[in-house]
């Protein structure tokens, strides 16, 4: 995990709370990016998060933000601001379009470890948001309730639990148009199953959806059995089932299945596939105009009998 360089299109600038406000770019031209370990002079770490915080609110113009990115301490298990110091400002965050919760890096937590509880205020408070990034996954909440305006939801976890993934798939996004999942391993809160993800399969409650992704999770070959007949699929662009452990029967599953020729790409980097199955993939599809993503190969080490594994496949991001 590394911090983001860019969100929403725009150059994430972390926050300094001892630059003069006269030199801080306009806000609307960048994402703010919030971590207040800066604030190492202060006295105490509660003092810290609290002076911290009342300066980016006193030195930027709040109703020209379009991107927030928040990091430690708000997101790392250790305290910080609670979510009602954000939605305080709903007044003022009039422009705000994007919000990304838990830009930590792998020094700071284990992506596996960082709380996001309920995210039901956040997307209340704030109507006109169109993006979406979640970091985490322990105690994530979804309502099915969902947004109206979202068009892109993407979710990092190393383990996000069946309940909130069962939950984004049933949400009502009717203007959703990109969807990310890392569903991660059940050794760190995941275990979704393809049944979980029924109605987002069936194409419900997403008519503008274009971009589906179900990466990181160790059950990519039922993924694939299930895409393979998915109403959802005609209607999207791209399709993504990498950092997972998609072996060739889950390609064949696709390959048998309905046509993906109408789509623009097929994500499936970092895969454990044979190079005769890699060549079919290209052979079957390349000349048909979609793009195949089929870097990252890993090699099935053949599992340890005495850790009960049956084989030596792992997803990309566990921990």
């Amino acid at each position: 995990m590394h911090h983001v360089e860019q969100f929403y299109g725009l150059p994430a600038h972390t926050f300094s709370p001892y630059v003069d406000p006269a030199d801080l770019p306009d806000p609307g031209s960048v994402a703010w990016r919030l971590e207040c370990g800066e604030l190492s002079r202060e006295a105490d770490y509660g003092t810290r998060v609290n002076v911290y915080w009342e300066r980016f609110t006193e030195s930027v113009e709040l109703e020209k933000v379009r991107a927030l990115v928040f990091g430690q301490p708000w997101y790392d298990g250790d305290g910080g601001l609670s979510d009602d110091a954000l939605l305080g400002l709903r007044s003022r965050l009039t422009g705000l379009e994007a919000l990304f919760l838990g830009d930590l890096e792998d020094e700071q937590a284990m992506i596996s470890s960082i709380f996001l509880g309920s995210v039901a205020p956040v997307l209340e408070a704030f109507p006109g948001l169109r993006e979406l990034a979640l970091r985490g996954g322990e105690g994530l909440e979804f309502p099915e309730t969902g947004h109206a305006q979202l068009r892109t939801l993407r979710v990092e976890s190393g383990g996000l639990p069946p309940e909130a993934a069962a939950q984004i798939a049933a949400a009502d996004l009717p203007s959703l148009q990109r969807l990310d999942l890392w569903l991660g391993d059940d050794n760190y809160g995941g275990g979704t199953t393809a049944e979980d993800l029924a109605p987002l399969l069936r194409g419900e409650r997403k008519p503008a959806l274009r971009h589906l992704g179900l990466q990181n999770s160790p059950i990519q070959d039922e993924l694939a059995a299930a895409l393979a007949s998915a109403p959802v699929v005609p209607r999207l662009t791209s399709l993504s089932l990498a950092l997972g452990m998609l072996t060739d029967e889950g390609a064949a599953s696709l390959l048998q299945g309905q046509p993906l020729t109408h789509l623009r790409e097929l994500d499936l980097s970092h895969h454990f596939l044979s190079h005769a199955m890699m060549l079919r993939l290209w052979t079957e599809l390349e000349p048909k105009g979609v793009r195949v993503d089929l870097t990252a190969r890993q090699e099935d080490d053949g599992g340890d009998e005495e850790w009960g594994q049956e084989h030596g496949r792992y997803i990309a991001v566990g921990e």
